[in-house]
């Protein structure tokens, strides 16, 4: 182990295992002036980007009728907890495609979790 991967380690969170087609709520802490409140965000990850200390995630939700993407790193300290809430088949590492979806197409088959 170099260095660099020495460092980082320290740096990881335990996080929930999750894929690309999860529908998550994300648990982000958002700081107002002096005061720290606690933001759910609620929606599909379309895309993960691994690396490590590094990584990252990309969760879409559709709120009034907009939709909305917000990237998460994923071992961050403002994300105060992350909940799987369904998991779904897909056939794709990155879930872009949804973007052009509207309404019902832009669901995905669910699968059980064990």
């Amino acid at each position: 182990m170099g260095a660099m991967e020495l460092v980082e380690q320290s740096q990881l969170t335990e996080r929930p295992r999750m894929n690309a087609g999860d529908t998550v709520k994300v648990h982000v802490k958002v700081r107002e002036g002096d005061k720290e409140r606690i933001q759910v965000f609620e929606g599909m990850v379309i895309g993960m980007h691994r690396g490590g200390s590094r990584a990252s995630f990309t969760v879409r939700k559709v709120s009034f009728g907009q939709g909305v993407e917000r990237i998460f790193p994923l071992h961050s300290p403002t994300i105060a907890k992350i909940e799987v809430i369904r998991s779904a088949r897909v056939r794709r590492a990155k879930l872009y495609f949804i973007r052009d979806l509207k309404g019902k197409a832009a669901r995905m088959k669910e699968t059980k979790r064990a």
